[in-house]
């Protein structure tokens, strides 16, 4: 995946920022998309890349004050096609607010600091289609609650959230989510 992102409106003060930037993306087909088992070439969803060209585009819009911060994005994903298969287009609306919780009041050497948020997560999905037609038993629309927590120093970050779907209205017999569980680790150079 090859991403640019361009800071379109920057507004910095004292205590806190506000920025808004566009992004476009290309992913590229790297991964195998001929893989098989014992019982022959597994499907689409199962392989370890997609053979197509997709490419996305959108923009976010970011707040950050010494006490909390606050997000929101437009995506939109379009798929290309490979194998007679292509995957659905994704839009989506991502809304996240971030409360610093530790420490409760900033002073002079603070290491680290501990933030928990909460992110709305609204995604639409079309139907997949194989061999020229749509799949009826694929896309849909979902909403998940995401609570998360964060903690951050000034050359890593430790980030979990575990997204709930509140909403599923899925095609078909579209395989549905209970929760699914996102970690991450980031290191600044």
């Amino acid at each position: 995946m090859f991403m640019g992102r361009y800071t379109a409106y920057e507004d910095n003060a004292t205590g806190h920022t506000f920025r808004i930037a566009p992004f476009l993306g290309v992913k590229a087909p790297t991964g195998d998309d001929h893989a098989s088992d014992r019982l022959g070439r597994l499907p689409p969803m199962l392989q370890p890349g997609s053979g197509s060209w997709d490419w996305q585009g959108g923009a976010v819009a970011s707040f950050q004050s010494l006490d909390w911060g606050g997000d929101v994005q437009l995506a939109f994903q379009r798929n290309g096609e490979a194998n007679g298969f292509r995957a659905g287009a994704v839009s989506r609306l991502d809304l996240s607010v971030q409360r610093r919780l530790w420490p409760g009041t900033l002073g002079e050497g603070v290491p680290s600091f501990l933030y928990g948020g909460l992110e709305a997560n609204l995604i639409h999905v079309a139907m997949d289609r194989v061999n020229g037609a749509d799949d009826p038993n694929s896309g849909g629309t979902t909403l998940f609650l995401t609570p998360t927590v964060q903690y951050v120093t000034r050359k890593w970050v430790l980030e979990a959230g575990i997204q709930i779907p509140v909403s599923q209205h899925l095609n078909g017999s579209a395989l549905r989510n209970d929760y699914i569980l996102t970690t991450g680790f980031r290191l600044n150079f």
